[in-house]
């Protein structure tokens, strides 16, 4: 059984955040920017811990990564990735899950990202938890120059999305424990 857990990123594990973000988004963000998250109070930065049930270190792995931005009224989704090796087991599910339930506890009322247009793992991952396409940014990646999408997910407190966000949270976990993953919830 390999256990997972959601934490906060701490200054002592930029250089495996680094890491990770340079093979899961190219390098998009850098050391100094990842301090800059810790130190602002308008940023939830998680990283996604995968320990092996048999080791008997202390130290997970790093498998994934999420950030939102809490901006007035929004939560603006900056990170979502989870390492080539450990994808379509749910893992993305579950890092978006707990975003949006760190925006519910802001109290914000709506969620927003952009996403590569070529995407479509990522596409369909968001519109499961009801974000909707509100638009497109045209060579938003400037590095490809592809486009983005822009999602959007409004009503975020409202008693019924709250109440999926409690489906949602069964049906990873089952998922999880049908794949081998417990998720050690802090």
């Amino acid at each position: 059984m390999h256990i997972l857990k959601i934490d906060v990123l701490t200054p002592q594990r930029i250089t495996e955040i680094v890491a990770l973000d340079r093979i899961c988004l190219g390098g998009l963000w850098t050391e100094n920017g990842y301090r800059r998250e810790i130190d602002s109070p308008n940023s939830s930065l998680l990283i996604l811990d995968l320990f092996d049930g048999k080791s008997s270190s202390s130290d997970g792995i790093m498998v994934g990564i999420g950030c939102l931005w809490s901006i007035a009224e929004e939560a603006h989704i900056t990170l979502l990735a989870v390492h080539p090796d450990h994808r379509r087991q749910g893992l993305g599910q579950l890092l978006l899950l707990t975003l949006l339930k760190d925006a519910i506890a802001r109290k914000l009322a709506w969620a927003t990202l952009e996403v590569n247009v070529n995407n479509r793992t990522a596409i369909a991952l968001y519109q499961k938890f009801g974000f909707e396409v509100a638009g497109k940014r045209k060579g938003y990646y400037q590095a490809t120059g592809e486009d983005a999408v822009i999602l959007w997910l409004k009503g975020i407190q409202r008693s019924d999305f709250q109440l999926n966000i409690l489906q949602w949270r069964k049906n990873i976990e089952e998922s999880l424990g049908n794949t081998g993953y417990c998720w050690h919830k802090s």
